[in-house]
């Protein structure tokens, strides 16, 4: 199954949602009346973009179409390319799907040292395989840190996903300061040349101000070691958590500046939306979202892919 197909699966409960309002309020022949904009804005609102993209959408079909006779396939491509240009904000969020590193930036000299981080139960870990696997499978030497020294669980996951996928792995006991294993991860990819070094994170809430400030240990320790590191701070949400993705981008960028978004839990959600509110809220690009539960279901965002995907057919 290729990317667009994912998508469109992935995006069935979002989809629904929209494509199923805008045929309930536009009816091709009628003339198109403020109180449908406004009807339609409050069902926009539903899928968690966020009050100011769901406004942007509605001003550009007030601007096109309003006081005229409704044409659905006109209403449809208005929204699409609103859509469009709201997530790719910079010009990001258009990167090639069938490169997996497109999204990266990529150190100039030696390895490239990502961080990832997130709340609880987002599928951090989980994330993190994926993500090893799709660098592994572009012929890409990985070393993952298990830096989430708290949960023996998720060291011993990583351990499992290292063996299957094929990369080297550095772990400490349980209990280990995050940043000493962030450190010997980044030692061990200089030792043996490694292209990219991905470090885990424990799970925390950004309200707990002493792991946030861990956090930001870890950050420094891993500049100490790799100039320039962490070339990317990967924050992963939860597509089911809707607009507290937002909070949630917001203060993780406050204590380790983040580069970018993984999109967890994509294709289990109506909520997709949430991917339009962080991408204007905070101008946070999705690099990656994860369209399932096997170790293949994490894919390169493409907005135009994305936009596509949402309205396509059944």
């Amino acid at each position: 199954m290729g990317l667009f197909d994912k998508l469109k699966q992935g995006l069935q409960k979002t989809k629904q949602l929209l494509q199923t309002d805008i045929r309930d309020l536009f009816k091709t022949g009628e003339i198109l009346t403020e109180e449908k904009l406004e009807q339609f804005f409050a069902r926009l609102i539903r899928t968690d973009m966020g009050v100011p993209a769901a406004r942007a959408i509605v001003d550009e079909l007030r601007t096109k179409h309003m006081g005229r006779t409704v044409v659905l396939d006109e209403i449809w491509q208005t929204v699409k390319d609103k859509l469009k240009l709201l997530l790719k904000g910079d010009g990001q969020n258009t990167w090639d799907p069938n490169f997996p590193l497109a999204p990266l930036k990529l150190a100039a000299t030696g390895p490239t040292v990502i961080l990832v981080a997130g709340v609880n139960g987002v599928g951090k870990t989980t994330s993190i395989a994926k993500l090893a696997n799709l660098l592994h499978k572009a012929g890409k030497k990985v070393v993952l840190a298990a830096g989430d020294t708290f949960r023996a669980a998720a060291v011993e996951q990583l351990t499992m996903w290292s063996r299957r996928i094929g990369c080297e792995i550095v772990t400490k006991p349980s209990g280990s300061d995050p940043a000493a294993v962030a450190y010997a991860g980044c030692v061990r990819a200089l030792e043996m040349g490694a292209d990219i070094v991905v470090v885990d994170t424990a799970g925390r809430l950004q309200t707990q101000q002493n792991l946030m400030k861990q956090l930001e240990k870890i950050r420094r320790v891993l500049g100490d070691r790799i100039p320039g590191a962490p070339h990317e701070v990967l924050l992963v949400l939860d597509a089911t958590t809707g607009q507290n993705g937002v909070s949630q981008a917001q203060k993780f960028s406050e204590s380790v500046a983040c580069t970018g978004l993984v999109l967890a839990k994509l294709d289990g959600t109506a909520k997709g939306g949430v991917v339009v509110a962080i991408r204007g809220q905070m101008n946070l690009p999705v690099k990656y979202v994860g369209l399932g539960e096997q170790i293949d279901d994490l894919e390169v965002f493409n907005a135009d892919q994305f936009v596509e995907a949402l309205f396509s057919g059944e």
